[in-house]
């Protein structure tokens, strides 16, 4: 009984604020934001789930409250969130089914977890890659990858491609003023993808969703404003950058037209 009363407790978390800087819902393991929602339909049902970053472990014990995952690992580098995590498990009675550990990436993972899924949110696409290619022994090559990148996803993508990884799912939102990309891919094998997919994101090139289009439109000011800046620039800015960037405004304008 002891373990059922905690079970429906909420803890008292401070609101987030929404894309208006005003309060917006409370976001706790019953509220999670709508970037981990739109990640936690990616976790397959019934999935053993290493959640690395858990912060405070919202995910892991979201998808538990609703019996949509078996069990998971909740893994942590920093203390903070560590404890954190390990209070909200403890707080909802799920310490049976979740193992909140203080490790490195995915050193979090014990052979004995028997994990089918890897969820990896809101770090750069860079450190996600760093994590994965750093932690690869700890991986069986049979889990599903859900990785949330706060941008870098053309070096994410770039990693999977050349470790045998096909993206089968890809999404974008905006929530609070931010792009969010979700990428969802599973060992599949040799996979090549062209520059420009690996920069876009393959599948969002082929669906073109209003939130895709979007985003690129927003980049594209973005990066048109830089080049004028690079142009008008008192002090020579490197031929390679201004050729890059060049690039970019290249494809984006030829991916909008």
């Amino acid at each position: 009984m002891h373990g059922v009363a905690r079970h429906n407790r909420a803890p008292i978390r401070p609101k987030a604020p929404d894309a208006r800087g005003e309060k917006g819902p409370q976001l706790n393991e019953q509220t999670l934001s709508m970037r981990l929602e739109r990640v936690a339909a990616h976790v397959p049902a019934g999935a053993r789930l290493a959640d690395i970053g858990s912060d405070h472990g919202y995910l892991p014990v979201a998808l538990l409250r609703r019996g949509a995952i078996a069990a998971a690992v909740a893994g942590e580098v920093a203390l903070t969130p560590f404890h954190a995590a390990n209070r909200t498990v403890r707080e909802n009675g799920l310490e049976p089914q979740i193992t909140v550990r203080l490790a490195n990436g995915l050193a979090a993972i014990e052979p004995g977890d028997g994990i089918t899924a890897v969820s990896i949110c809101g770090m750069g696409g860079e450190t996600i890659r760093d994590i994965l290619d750093s932690g690869k022994a700890y991986l069986s090559g049979q889990e599903r990858l859900i990785l949330q990148p706060n941008g870098g996803e053309q070096p994410l993508r770039q990693w999977l491609m050349e470790n045998g990884y096909r993206i089968l799912c890809e999404d974008v939102l905006r929530e609070n003023r931010f792009d969010y990309e979700i990428i969802v891919a599973e060992r599949a094998g040799p996979v090549t993808y062209t520059a420009q997919e690996l920069y876009f994101g393959p599948l969002q090139m082929q669906a073109r969703s209003p939130a895709f289009l979007l985003k690129w439109q927003h980049k594209l000011r973005h990066k048109q404003k830089t080049l004028s800046h690079f142009a008008r620039a008192q002090r020579a800015v490197p031929e390679e950058k201004v050729q890059d960037l060049a690039r970019e405004v290249q494809w984006i304008t030829q991916l909008l037209a």
